[in-house]
Parts: C-alpha cells; sequence; structure tokens
C-alpha cells in the first residue's frame, strides 16, 4: 500500500468528512441571536402599545350630520389671469393665484388621439 492510497482509501474519509466543533456551534449561536432579537422586538412593541392611547369607545365614534351625509360638489375652476406687462415675475410673486368657478360643467379633455402627457402613448397630435 502506497502513501496515496492510504490518503484516499476508505480510512480517510470519515476524517475529511467529520465537521469541526466550532463549525456545528456556529448556526446554533446564530439561531439563537436571532430568537433574541425577535423575542426583544415582540416585548418593545408591548411597550410602545402600552403608552399608546385606548381606542376611542363607540360614543366617541364620529357621527353622521344632521343633514345627511356630506356629497361631493364637483366644479370646474378657473384661474385668474396672470397680471401681464411691467417686469417678468418670481415665482414668489405667483404663489397664491386666485381661482373662481368656471361656466361650463364639461370636464376639459384632451385633443383627440392626444394621451395629456409627454411619453404616455397615443397618436399624439397629427
Amino acid at each position: 500500500m502506497t502513501l496515496t492510497d492510504s490518503l484516499t482509501g476508505p480510512a480517510a474519509a470519515p476524517d475529511l468528512a467529520a465537521p469541526s466543533g466550532l463549525l456545528a456551534l456556529g448556526p446554533l449561536v446564530v439561531g439563537v441571536v436571532v430568537v433574541a432579537v425577535l423575542i426583544g422586538a415582540f416585548l418593545m412593541g408591548i411597550r410602545v402599545r402600552r403608552g399608546e392611547p385606548p381606542p376611542p369607545r363607540p360614543e366617541e365614534q364620529p357621527r353622521v350630520p344632521p343633514g345627511g351625509p356630506v356629497r361631493e360638489t364637483r366644479e370646474n375652476r378657473v384661474p385668474d389671469e396672470v397680471p401681464r406687462g411691467g417686469r417678468p415675475l418670481t415665482p414668489y410673486e405667483l404663489t397664491n393665484m386666485r381661482t373662481r368657478p368656471g361656466s361650463g360643467t364639461d370636464r376639459p379633455r384632451w385633443s383627440k388621439g392626444g394621451s395629456g402627457s409627454f411619453g404616455g402613448g397615443g397618436l399624439g397630435a397629427h
């Protein structure tokens, strides 16, 4: 029997495959740390929940107004015109532009074939 046969033979295989105790201990330590972090997060959640106010009681819940539920109103708003002439306005001077109710009740639509946005599909204006 030669030296190479003794290293590759059946007697050498168990020595190479036997894990060391440190390698087997690593996943166990990682598992214990993960469980400890989860338990700590759970306990912290309980502590935070105790500090919050309790949920409202039924008598504290919002009520429907006496006139019934509030309905949505739909109207077209038209912006006031931007002042013309003089010097150019800065964005800070255009902040509180007023709007007023529009005359029509139809919603403004894009032109036929237009999508209303750049690169939003559609054929574009032809």
